[in-house]
């Protein structure tokens, strides 16, 4: 009698240590609810149309990564032994699980207000700022005064995360034989196989991934679904590695997509300047509404087009799709992932190879983005940021020189330069937090969201260049093609929250001794087409790998990348695949919102689109992998 008992405690004990982790694990996934719940209220603007099957299906993913956190705390409670019930034991894994689970969860109170800015949960590579360790420590502390309920509400579900994490009852020690050991170690290989399971998200033959994401709703709410520790843990380490779909051979491929581009001209070379201005933040969005008064003028007197479109929603996609004609089309930028140092042959060297001085500018601290390293794998002469700045004191306090200045350095500059010359200069102004300088403050309009007032001073820092710039002897040579990165936080129509209007960012070329170069082009054009253009501008004979075409070419389509979802814009007509399927077709120039999924009344078109994004993706992907983004001269 007193030996059962004895195995009957012994059992009893373990199976209260069992109990006392998913009771733990629970409480962490009813948390993690709460923060989708949040993160639907904080960016609930973002997202139309939400169903409950999104949130249901986020439950799979908070499984999966709350199962990957707390693998060594499940290995802690289920291991056998008696040691597992001594207080000191009892105390030290309830901390241990308590920080380690809680640090994940602040992870989400970063999308909470990053989001909007991202348009996608954050990763690894976002969470560790790679390419902005200069700036982190001021962009923090801005963050925090900012947004400054987010630390409060972290502050109150951490004391109330620890209050409700129960303790282990009370469990005297008794001896275990043999036979409870081997029973243990049995339920414990089965418990430890049961959590592992969860980690990768079932039975399926790949581990939960991302992607999978949109399997639970609508294209453009995986953000929902997901949870950012969940893309942290599939991230953790990780560079990019592509994988060669075989869609197609390569005599098929090539006749559906080649990227070689071969530019000739009847014409002399025209041996114009060319400066290229990337304006933070100037999504379609932002112009054109009483903020950009200057820029909306010079929009008058350029080619303009109507229909377009940046390459991703970072600042880090928008230099390699816009000085080397390669789509940002990964879940890292190019700049960060494991093809950084690919060689290419993009316009800083097919410029130089015709002559021209090249320059990059931009008044961040030296390294922010890694704009300088990409600089030199484009073949820049020159780097030119917050180190080499000389001019009035400037500094932001946070990114680098504020517009105004460093515009004025910027057009000094290229004075001293030997003609022809192709510069480019990224602003940085009207990044978050919208800093403006002390003396302009109250002088421009505040606008109806947080970044028009430094919208509006950007604006008057590109009238103030034009104006300087204007009085110079190169000006009247120069071709300036004015684009945005990518489009801003907080739109407020509609029709700039969808997987298309979110990427809607102006695009022109401006010659001030050309005026037949002007008017409203309604092409699809994005970032990847400025280089193509800009050589068939100059008619200069070239022949290249481009992922865009030329402003005078009969193709119409734009390609981008968000969550694993290719986004695919021909004529009048948007695609979205998964790189297995097609998720949804839609006229978009007739229905805005993208209402209307014609993927099954219109099957034809949805084939012919989805062939031509397959062999884009394959052609792509061979030449990245391989390092085939230039030809064998």
């Amino acid at each position: 009698m007193v030996k059962f008992a004895e195995n009957y405690l012994s059992m009893s004990n373990y199976f209260s240590s069992v109990k006392l982790f998913f009771k733990r694990f629970f409480i962490v996934l009813f948390i993690y609810q709460i923060c989708r719940l949040l993160f639907y209220f904080f960016n609930r603007n973002a997202f139309e149309n939400i169903s409950a099957k999104g949130f249901l299906g986020g439950i799979h993913f908070d499984l999966s990564a709350i199962a990957y956190i707390n693998l060594v705390f499940a290995l802690l409670h289920f291991i056998p032994g008696n040691f597992k019930y001594k207080p000191n034991y009892q105390k030290y894994l309830k901390i241990g699980f308590f920080i380690v689970n809680f640090i994940f969860i602040l992870t989400n109170f970063v999308d909470f207000e990053y989001y909007k800015f991202t348009g996608r949960r954050s990763t690894f590579g976002m969470i560790t700022a790679s390419g902005m360790e200069n700036e982190i420590g001021g962009l923090i502390f801005s963050f925090l005064i900012e947004f400054w309920y987010l630390p409060i509400l972290a502050l109150v579900l951490g004391i109330l995360f620890w209050k409700v994490l129960p303790n282990l009852k009370s469990a005297s020690e008794q001896s275990a034989n043999w036979s409870q050991i081997a029973k243990q170690s049995g339920i414990f290989i089965l418990l430890m196989g049961f959590v592992f399971l969860l980690g990768r998200g079932g039975f399926q033959k790949k581990p939960l991934r991302i992607v999978d994401a949109v399997n639970y709703g609508s294209i453009n709410q995986s953000a929902i679904v997901l949870n950012t520790p969940f893309c942290i843990i599939k991230t953790i380490g990780k560079k990019e590695t592509l994988e060669s779909p075989k869609y197609f051979s390569e005599t098929e491929l090539n006749q559906i997509f080649n990227p070689i581009t071969e530019i000739s001209s009847t014409e002399n070379p025209n041996k114009k300047n060319v400066v290229i201005i990337i304006l933070e933040s100037f999504g379609r969005e932002n112009i054109q509404r009483g903020q950009t008064p200057f820029l909306d003028g010079l929009i008058e007197k350029s080619l303009f087009f109507e229909n377009g479109f940046a390459n991703g929603k970072l600042s880090i996609d928008a230099v390699p799709s816009t000085l080397s004609s390669i789509p940002s089309l990964m879940n890292n930028s190019l700049i960060t992932s494991s093809y950084s140092i690919n060689e290419v042959y993009g316009l800083p060297k097919i410029l130089k190879d015709n002559g021209y001085q090249t320059a990059f500018f931009h008044g961040a601290f030296n390294g922010s983005q890694n704009f300088d390293q990409y600089c030199k794998v484009a073949g820049f002469d020159n780097y030119f940021g917050k180190n080499e700045y000389v001019g009035p004191e400037a500094f932001d306090g946070r990114w680098g020189i504020f517009d105004e200045e460093f515009m004025q350095y910027f057009s000094g500059k290229m004075t001293e330069f030997k003609q022809p010359f192709f510069s480019t200069i990224f602003t940085i102004s009207s990044h978050n937090p919208y800093i403006i300088p002390e003396k302009y403050k109250g002088k421009f309009p505040k606008g109806t969201t947080k970044i028009h007032e430094s919208i509006a001073y950007s604006d008057y820092a590109l009238k103030r260049f034009f104006e300087t710039a204007s009085k110079e002897d190169w000006y009247k040579n120069t071709l300036f093609v004015i684009t945005s990165d990518h489009t801003s936080s907080e739109p407020t129509e509609k029709k700039f929250k969808t997987n298309v209007g979110k990427f809607r960012v102006p695009i022109l070329f401006f010659d001030p001794s050309n005026p037949s170069i002007v008017g409203k082009n309604q092409k699809n054009l994005q970032q990847i087409d400025i280089m193509p253009s800009i050589i068939d501008y100059l008619n200069i004979d070239s022949k290249m790998i481009t992922y865009g075409k030329s402003y005078k070419s009969e193709k119409d389509f734009v390609v981008y990348y968000l969550d694993n979802i290719y986004h695919y814009v021909s004529g009048d007509y948007y695609l979205a695949f998964d790189g297995k399927k097609s998720l949804g077709l839609y006229n978009f120039k007739k229905d805005e919102l993208l209402k209307t999924n014609l993927i099954k009344t219109e099957k034809a078109k949805a084939t012919e689109m989805e062939t031509f994004i397959k062999a884009y993706i394959q052609s792509f992907n061979e030449r990245m992998i391989g390092n085939k983004l230039t030809l064998t001269k």
